[in-house]
Order: C-alpha cells, then sequence, then structure tokens
C-alpha cells in the first residue's frame, strides 16, 4: 500500500454466505471490471461485501462471490493504517463497508492498485467463515511466454523503442489466458496457493523471493532457475509464469533461499506494489531441499597444441586491493577456469578502489590478483595489461574507474609486434608491421576513445596475441564492458515495450566494436578474432546487435550450447546472458568449446558470491 506498504489480496472460491440484498450495494466485482482500471475509480461505494482474507499494518483484503468471467477478480484491498478501523475486523470475518474506490500508483512507471480507500461503517455480519485459495497451477494456469499484447515489435518485450504505449492509458480488456501481466491482474486481490515454489533468484534486499509454482514453465535451466530465450519467431521470452513472495503477513520472515531451492506450498493474497505482481503469505514457507554447489569446467587447459588457446572472461565485480571478494575471484580463475591462457577481466578498480583520490592506476589491483592466482593454483604466473582511463570518466563506481583488463600466462601466449600501450585518450588502428603483419599501432589500445558513445563509459580495449612457441598466427581480441542497464522499468510496469535504459548507446558502442572488426577483417579476411565481455544486453534484444552480423558469430550458438543454459547473471525473475563472446568465422570453422561455469549463481546465499556475474572459459584454435 501507500508507503511501505506491503499489502495483501486473497481470492475466494467456495461457499459464500448469503445475505439479504442490500439496496445500494455494491460488488468487488464490480470494483474491479475487466480491464486494468476499475470502471468506479473516484467513487464512493457503499455496503461492499467480502470475507476477510488477509490483513497487514496497512490494510486489509476482502474476497466476495466469484464472477463466470475470468477477466475479474473477486478480491480488494482495503487501505487504512488507521489501528481502531484495523482492529475492527479479523480473518474470515464477513462484513460489510462504504468506501472510496482508488487506483493507487507510486509512479507513473509502475501500474496502479485497485483498493478501497477511506472505510467507514464497517459491520461484521459473521466470523470463521472459510475461503477456498485459487491453486495456481490446478484452477488457473500462467501464460508462460508473454507479458502484455502491447510488447510489439520484432523483439516483442525487448524490441526498440521501448515506452510506444502504456498499459493504463490503453486500459484493455484483460487476456488472462495469453498474457502474464492480464493474468496476475485477473487476480488480483484474491487469496492464491502456490504448490511446491521453485526458487529463481536470491532474496532481494527486503528478503523477497521470486518463484514459480508447480505448473507449466518455459526456460527451464539445470539449476532450477528460468533462463530468458526466444521462441522459433525471436520473440523473447521473459518468463511471465512467475510471482515474487514479499513480506508474510503474520510478521514471519522468509527463509535464505538460493537458486533452486524448493519450499513448502504458499498460500497468499495476490497484490501489486514496486511495479510487481506479489503474493503476499499469510505466513512464511520453509525451505524443503537446496541445491549444490557446481565444479570446475570440463575443458583442458594447458594443450600442447600451439594452435590452441583458452581464453576466460569475468566480470570481477568492483575489484580493488583489499575488497573480501579477491581471493574468491583468484580462485575461481585458479580452479574453475583451470587458470586460462587469457582472461578478459571486467570492474578493475584502481589501487584505491572507491576512493576518489585522483589516482587511476590499476597495477596494485592487478598484481595483488595474479599474486592470489598463483597461490590458489599452485604456482601459475599470470602477466596483466590495461589501459588506465581519465579520472571519473568512465562510469561505474564513484572514485573506482573501472576498467578492463588482460590477464595472460607469458609461458602460453604473449602480445604480438612490439607497438607500445596505448593511453586512455589514445586510438589504436590495425596496420601492417615491418615482417608483413597485421598489427595494432596501440597494444593494447582503446577503440575510438573519444566517440560520444564511450560517454561515461568503459572504452573497449582491443590487443593482438601470439602463441608461444607457435607458427606465429596472431589472435586479436576486443575487451568490452557497454554501459549499464540502470534506470529501466519493470518486466510489469506500465510502459510496454519496457524501457530498456542505455540500449541506445549499447547499439552504438556495439557499432564501433563492429567497426574495428571490419578494419581487420579487411586486412585479412580470415583473422582469428575473439570479442568478449559484458555487453550489458541480451542478444535476444536483435536490434543492439545487428553490427555483428555477418562477422561475429556468438560462441555458443557454434557450440550448440541449449538455449536455457546460456546464463551469466539472475536478475529478478530471470536467468540472462550479459556476457558473451564473439568470434569470426575463421575461428568458428575450427573446433571450439565454450562452459559458463555458474560458481556464483549456484552459490549457497547471496553473500558467498565473488560477483554477481558468472565467469565463462572457452578453446579455440588459430590454425
Amino acid at each position: 500500500m501507500k508507503g511501505m506498504r506491503r499489502s495483501y489480496v486473497l481470492n475466494l472460491l467456495g461457499a459464500f454466505t448469503t445475505l439479504a440484498s442490500w439496496a445500494s450495494a455494491t460488488a468487488i466485482t464490480d470494483i474491479q471490471g475487466s480491464a486494468f482500471l476499475s470502471p468506479l475509480n473516484g467513487k464512493t461505494v457503499t455496503n461492499v461485501q467480502g470475507i476477510v482474507t488477509a490483513k497487514g499494518t496497512s490494510g486489509f483484503w476482502i474476497q466476495g462471490p466469484a464472477s463466470s468471467d475470468i477477466r475479474v477478480s473477486n478480491g480488494v484491498s482495503v487501505f487504512t493504517s488507521t489501528k481502531t478501523i484495523l482492529s475492527q475486523v479479523a480473518l474470515g470475518d464477513m462484513i460489510t463497508l462504504n468506501g472510496v474506490v482508488n487506483e493507487f500508483h507510486s509512479s507513473v512507471d509502475v501500474l496502479s492498485v485497485t483498493e478501497i480507500d477511506s472505510p467507514t461503517n464497517i459491520k461484521v455480519l459473521s466470523s470463521n467463515n472459510a475461503v477456498t485459495p485459487v491453486v495456481l497451477g490446478v484452477d488457473r494456469i500462467p501464460p508462460t511466454q508473454l507479458y502484455s499484447a502491447l510488447d510489439t515489435g520484432s523483439d516483442g518485450f525487448l524490441s526498440v523503442p521501448s515506452n510506444v504505449s502504456q498499459i493504463e492509458t490503453v486500459n484493455a480488456a484483460l487476456s488472462p489466458n495469453n498474457f502474464g501481466i492480464d493474468f496476475f491482474e485477473s487476480l488480483e486481490g484474491q487469496l492464491v496457493t502456490v504448490p511446491n515454489p521453485s526458487v529463481l533468484n536470491f532474496p532481494n534486499s527486503f528478503g523477497e523471493i521470486w518463484v514459480h509454482g508447480d505448473w507449466p514453465v518455459t526456460g527451464k535451466n539445470a539449476r532450477g532457475g528460468l533462463t530468458l530465450t526466444a521462441d522459433v519467431n525471436g520473440i523473447a521470452d521473459l518468463n511471465p509464469e512467475v510471482i515474487i513472495v514479499g513480506a508474510p503477513l503474520d510478521g514471519t520472515k522468509n527463509p535464505g533461499v538460493a537458486i533452486g531451492t524448493k519450499l513448502s506450498t504458499i498460500t497468499g493474497v495476490v497484490h501489486y506494489q514496486f511495479g510487481f505482481y506479489y503474493v503476499l503469505p499469510l505466513t512464511a514457507p520453509t525451505v524443503v531441499t537446496v541445491e549444490g554447489g557446481v565444479g570446475p569446467t570440463t575443458i583442458s587447459p594447458n594443450s600442447t597444441n600451439p594452435c590452441v588457446v583458452a581464453l576466460g572472461d569475468y566480470n570481477v565485480d568492483n575489484l580493488s586491493p583489499n575488497v573480501a571478494h579477491l581471493p574468491a575471484v583468484a580462485t575461481h580463475i585458479a580452479q574453475f577456469l583451470r587458470t586460462p591462457d587469457l582472461v578478459h577481466v571486467q570492474e578493475i578498480q584502481d589501487n584505491d578502489g572507491s576512493g576518489d583520490h585522483g589516482i587511476v592506476s590499476a597495477n596494485v589491483t592487478l598484481q595483488t590478483l595474479v599474486n592470489a592466482i598463483a597461490a590458489a593454483s599452485g604456482g601459475v604466473q599470470y602477466a596483466f595489461v590495461d589501459v588506465d582511463p581519465v579520472n571519473d570518466q568512465d562510469g561505474g563506481e564513484p572514485g573506482g574507474n573501472i576498467r578492463q583488463a588482460y590477464l595472460y600466462r607469458p609461458d602460453r601466449i604473449k602480445l604480438a609486434g612490439n607497438s607500445p600501450v596505448g593511453g586512455s585518450l589514445d586510438a589504436t588502428a590495425v596496420f601492417t608491421d615491418t615482417d608483413g603483419k597485421i598489427g595494432l599501432t596501440f597494444n593494447p589500445g582503446r577503440i575510438d576513445p573519444t566517440n560520444a558513445a564511450w560517454l561515461d563509459s568503459r572504452k573497449s580495449l582491443a590487443a593482438v596475441w601470439e602463441r608461444v612457441g607457435g607458427n606465429g598466427e596472431r589472435l586479436f581480441t576486443v575487451n568490452v564492458h557497454h554501459t549499464a542497464k540502470l534506470g529501466g522499468t519493470s518486466e510489469q510496469g506500465n510502459p510496454r515495450p519496457p524501457v530498456n535504459e542505455g540500449v541506445d548507446q549499447r547499439t552504438a558502442q556495439v557499432g564501433l566494436v563492429a567497426a574495428f572488426v571490419n578494419s581487420v577483417l579487411a586486412k585479412d579476411a580470415s583473422a582469428n578474432v575473439a570479442v568478449a565481455g559484458d555487453f550489458n544486453e541480451f542478444v535476444q534484444t536483435t536490434s543492439a546487435f545487428t553490427s555483428f552480423t555477418g562477422i561475429l558469430t556468438e560462441i555458443d550458438e557454434v557450440v550448440g550450447i541449449p538455449a536455457v543454459e546460456r546464463y551469466t547473471f539472475a536478475f529478478n525473475m530471470n536467468h540472462e546472458q550479459l556476457d558473451h563472446i564473439f568470434i569470426s568465422s575463421a575461428i568458428a570453422l575450427r573446433p571450439v568449446q565454450v562452459e559458463h561455469v555458474h560458481v556464483n549463481q549456484a552459490a549457497p546465499n547471496v553473500s558467498a558470491r565473488a560477483s554477481d556475474h558468472d565467469p565463462s572459459v572457452a578453446s579455440i584454435q588459430l590454425c
């Protein structure tokens, strides 16, 4: 409800006490109507009759006789924080009341909650009445792909431009069998049961938990989460068949959980708040089963084949010399990625971390990391190379000066040629060096670093390498960390398609990387190129990656990784892939391997993660 409201809504199926008709009675179904907004919004209603199904500190929920129209909810929230009013009702009371219908919004970007405000003239007609909840998956089954009929465009939910229309402006009749938002809106305020919930993500900071129940789902991965995928037509599927478990109404606390945890069955009310449809439990669920951890990659390191290079990729989450998670990151690289030849890392902070003292060098950060890797691996030594940013110009945590860097094993791979390392504003370029090989003017060097597309964002870092003991074949790499997804709107919010903040800038950044790759391929159409890092975008947002068409292919696609196992991140209800490795056709035509090593999404709790991203490891061949 208003402010810190964590209101609660219930659905009544079953016997309902029959009362004499009231001359001016208003049915709950008349208040809810068959669209998103109440047809009685702003109207005073009298003699509204229902059984109290749930009660919290900011109001209670009542439920009346059901309609034969599944679009119409028969439950409603009654908002009041007045203790004397709350004390007049108890669960199971059949009551009547008067009040004013209100569509409450916390912001224009979220949907409203249909509620009765300013309740008066509350009369308890009987007590200890039972309400039978709607069992989700039995009585009603959520749709599994689409959120809204308004998510139009070639990519559906992820189409660009976004915010073309708004649900409440259109206020269409609900279509609950087809669209997830419509489904849960048709149950707003009702008592429901979520049988055998499966946990999809770690709890948020309020202890709220995304789950699906015992009903059909799409995108199910081996861990137990639901992965963002696309249908055969390329329309994104962001798993609308889920619900978030809010704070229990009786004051108990939700348990600590990890991804894949199974919970006891939940009964509670459906309520919209903070941009999502919640089930507010009558009491907290308990943990039934938990998942175990994961093992190291099965990709063998240290190949004796001089053509083979093992590549790693890891967003190490604001890493500075003294952060607590640095030893865990080192262990992941040493023992779970098994010390690949070359590791793209992102979010390396400067030597004083988030302290904003004008320091931009990260040599202490990187040396501390490679020392920890050596200790965790039994002595494998990495070297490192990066380019310092201009102070406070590349986004991220203020003062942290995050950047990409390369960790490399000098016993197995080396920077090719004799070009110097570039500076913050030096643009590297492809050229033919004195021995007739293609190289870079700065190695490593930034790609067009003064371009406006990099404003307040990390500049992509290009390099060219050769295998030690090889035949001189070269590998061009680009280490990316594109602008963040900050400030978008919720999956279940009012703007449709939802606002994907920063997508235009990320699209431009992909374009700059593509232009660089094209400059390499223009010199040598069979060049070995690998672009890896945190793109902060899904490949299902196809418009963002159009410039890669014909020059680079995602390695997951080449290897044939099942779509549901392509994830490196978990956000809200979805497992999703923000971190990608793209390869040129020369590499794609040779044997390749890739694995996403879910050391962080498989952690026993959120505090045990070293990063919010999972690392990846690949094996490619240069000849």
